[in-house]
């Protein structure tokens, strides 16, 4: 019999999306046990100021990746926007799963739009990009810091703090959480590899790698490749109002890539979008730094 020991932060959330993959990998791999080891992470200690200002995006991972490293753990489930563009030493990405929805949500009590919400509504968000485009899009609106797991959101919009948030799409789903809500699809570039999970071993454990491989997506593993790689080329992290999205057409072998990237020190945003054939991660990976440039050309 085989044992995985699945390392995850204790959020609701991160467990919920750790559990559905140790279910699917139990489907696939008759006779496998998972042990859950839950972490609690320095960025689930500090929910009172922004992730910039405490050390970034890697607050989510690092105690994780130690736990891989040193043994106490097998398989880390992470949520790939989380991910810092450089892969930890030692460690691999094992495989990506079919991405859920990677757009965002404005949720309010009663489902209205974005152009419905009334002038000075209060719109709570801790992202620096979701501000950026609201602010744009509505200089009217006043745009509140809120950190907190996705439940603690939700109570804060409904006891009326207020008038609405932006979540993630792909949270709700996998907490199967139906809040009245509009996608803000098409008005707002999502985070690079929203609603991608990774799956992270040690990179010399080829039992491990095998296992959690046959979860892995070609599709949306080239879709995050890209976005990645916008990330890196604009030495992006937790503090730049950065999106990107990568859309794969597996049968024309070919990828659109749409970014964003808002100047942090000044005025200047700019987007880009460019479509290449793509066959394999390099060329993923090539336009990802093409759409990267241009970003930071454009501010």
């Amino acid at each position: 019999m085989t044992t995985l020991r699945l390392a995850t932060r204790r959020s609701a959330l991160a467990l919920a999306q750790s559990r559905q993959i140790a279910r699917r990998l139990q489907d696939l791999v008759p006779g496998l046990e998972i042990e859950e080891v839950q972490i609690v992470t320095q960025g689930d200690k500090v929910i009172d100021r922004a992730l910039s200002e405490i050390g970034g995006k890697g607050l989510f991972v690092r105690e994780i990746e130690e736990a891989l490293r040193d043994g106490r753990a097998d398989l880390a489930v992470h949520s790939m926007k989380d991910l810092p563009a450089e892969m930890a030493e030692g460690l691999t990405l094992a495989a990506v799963p079919k991405r859920e929805s990677p757009w965002d949500a404005l949720v309010t009590r009663d489902g209205r739009a974005l152009d419905a919400l009334p002038a000075g509504s209060k719109v709570g968000t801790s992202s620096l990009r979701r501000r950026r485009t609201l602010q744009a899009l509505r200089p009217d609106l006043e745009i509140v810091m809120l950190r907190g797991n996705v439940d603690t959101r939700l109570r804060r919009l409904n006891d009326g703090d207020f008038d609405a948030v932006i979540l993630a799409e792909a949270g709700l789903r996998r907490l199967s959480l139906d809040p009245p809500r509009v996608l803000l699809e098409g008005c707002m570039i999502p985070a690079v590899a929203q609603g991608a999970l990774a799956l992270q071993t040690r990179a010399g454990d080829d039992a491990a790698r095998a296992i959690v491989g046959l979860l892995h997506d070609p599709s949306t593993a080239l879709e995050v490749e890209a976005e990645r790689a916008v990330l890196a080329a604009l030495e992006g992290d937790c503090g730049t109002p950065l999106g990107a999205l990568a859309r794969y057409d597996a049968a024309a072998g070919s990828m659109g890539l749409d970014g964003y990237f808002a100047d942090p020190k000044g005025d200047g945003v700019a987007t880009v979008s460019e479509r290449a054939a793509v066959r394999d991660p390099d060329e993923a990976r090539a336009l990802g730094q093409r759409v990267g440039a241009a970003l930071r050309a454009g501010v």
